[in-house]
């Protein structure tokens, strides 16, 4: 994916740097708390692909255990889905030097995306199948009840708008689900964390990035024009994207269309709702 943020680098350790540092760490521990991602006891799988999010997601993490009131496991996993000159092993080596137990899991996905998908067509719907699947396996087979990805804010505006566009639905990325069979949570810890505040952390603690090749030059995904749609609104008009995302947190079913959230029919002359007729006052 084409990182359109501007290049800032922070020198560690400088005034600007901390204050960055304490701003993802306090959204991080707001989103744990707000949504009650991590409890007394819990393992968490961090799903490390060796982007700029899942290491800063990692690193965040890491953080917040060693002063967390409560007590809970942190493992890292990494899918190495054999894509042709992926450098095996930079993460096993970083993580080796943070220290934090971690598991490697092999899987030829690459040869099964390539061959089931026609040449320039998306590869993201099936390959995030595949990789769905065998991320849940191996979080069974480790121990961990709850698995951590790397989602943002960002990323979270951007799957609302693909699917009103494109799928007809008021949909995002929830911070917090129950897997289809029941077996583990997913949590997004970063869901407050703006996408602009990981590049700069990512870029300044040098965290040795592997970029996608298997779906990385595909610049015409809906996504990547979504995210384009989204960069233009915030250059013209800053603050439009955090807007956006408060609007998710701040849902009226009331005045929307969705008879299956809000009764419609049965509604009488005397009954009360919320904020009535006001909303028509803006």
């Amino acid at each position: 994916m084409t990182d359109t943020i501007q290049t800032i680098h922070f020198e560690p350790r400088s005034t600007n740097f901390n204050r960055l540092k304490g701003r993802l760490e306090h959204q991080v521990g707001k989103a744990i708390a707000d949504f009650n991602m991590i409890e007394e006891g819990d393992t968490v799988m961090v799903c490390l692909s060796g982007g700029k999010d899942s290491y800063t997601l990692l690193d965040i993490l890491l953080t917040l255990q060693k002063r967390a009131p409560i007590a809970f496991k942190v493992v890292a996993m990494n899918l190495d889905q054999k894509q042709p000159g992926f450098p095996a092993d930079v993460l096993p080596n970083y993580l080796k030097t943070v220290g934090v137990p971690f598991h490697i899991e092999t899987q030829d996905t690459y040869s099964i995306v390539k061959e089931k998908i026609p040449e320039g067509k998306t590869t993201c719907s099936l390959c995030s199948r595949l990789r769905r699947g065998i991320i849940y396996k191996v979080a069974g087979e480790l121990g961990a009840n709850k698995i951590a990805l790397g989602h943002h804010r960002d990323d979270m505006v951007e799957t609302l708008f693909l699917n009103m566009f494109f799928g007809g639905k008021l949909k995002a990325m929830p911070p917090k689900l129950v897997t289809d069979k029941g077996d583990h949570i997913v949590i997004r810890p970063l869901a407050y964390c703006a996408e602009k505040d990981i590049a700069r952390y990512a870029r300044s603690m040098e965290f040795p990035i592997i970029p996608c090749n298997l779906c990385g030059s595909q610049e015409n995904l809906q996504r990547q024009n979504i995210k384009e749609l989204l960069n233009n609104w915030e250059r013209e008009y800053p603050g439009r994207t955090q807007t956006i995302f408060t609007a998710m947190q701040n849902v009226k079913p009331s005045h929307l269309l969705d008879s299956g959230l809000f009764d419609f029919k049965s509604l009488q002359l005397g009954d009360t709702v919320d904020e009535g007729d006001v909303a028509f006052d803006d």
